[in-house]
């Protein structure tokens, strides 16, 4: 991806995580970018392109702060491992509370906005499937659709937990806790 592309994408992400979807205007975008509208009519087409391309930006550095920074040296540990991945979703660093304010927004949006829903659909469904590989590591002698549905719940939680955390609602110790709760709860199931 092209330096202007992903400064674009980074200023959208700003953009949308400070004044919303609804708060996203082309020429606010261009100002924050440092660039020309054209030049983001170029890139995106239009405004949903924006959009979709935005909620792809901010998935793929979603995934790259939950990954492990170096190839994973796993604990041995199946289950620790799960909770530290989960637990990234939770760091309290701008990078995050920006990525994680964005992606409610664009998850709240995507209610009234239909061509949200397909990326947005995708999105989750890869990050379903690889916590569902962490349980099905955590968790041997489960099957597919129960780490499924179990992945289902954790990442509704971390979604939940995080709106929560960033909106004042609920400490972010107390929020890690809870995550801590509920991965024990779906591995004693």
């Amino acid at each position: 991806m092209s330096d202007r592309r992903t400064g674009i994408l980074k200023a959208a992400t700003r953009v949308i995580a400070r004044r919303g979807v609804r708060g996203l205007r082309m020429g606010e975008l261009a100002a924050e970018a440092g660039v020309s509208t054209a030049l983001i009519y170029y890139h995106f087409t239009d405004r949903a392109g924006t959009l979709r391309r935005t909620l792809e930006f901010i998935s793929d550095r979603a995934d790259h702060y939950t990954a492990d920074q170096e190839p994973p040296p796993r604990t041995g540990d199946p289950r620790s491992d799960l909770e530290r991945v989960l637990l990234r979703e939770l760091q309290d660093t701008a990078e995050v509370r920006e990525n994680s304010t964005a992606w409610g927004e664009l998850r709240a949006t995507a209610v009234f906005e239909p061509e949200l829903r397909e990326e947005l659909a995708r999105s989750t469904h890869t990050w379903v499937h690889d916590i569902a590989e962490l349980l099905a590591r955590a968790d041997p002698t489960g099957t597919a659709p129960a780490h499924a549905a179990a992945a289902e719940r954790l990442t509704a939680l971390i979604e939940g937990l995080s709106v929560r955390w960033l909106s004042g609602s609920l400490s972010l110790d107390h929020a890690r806790r809870l995550l801590h709760g509920a991965v024990e709860a779906e591995l004693e199931r």
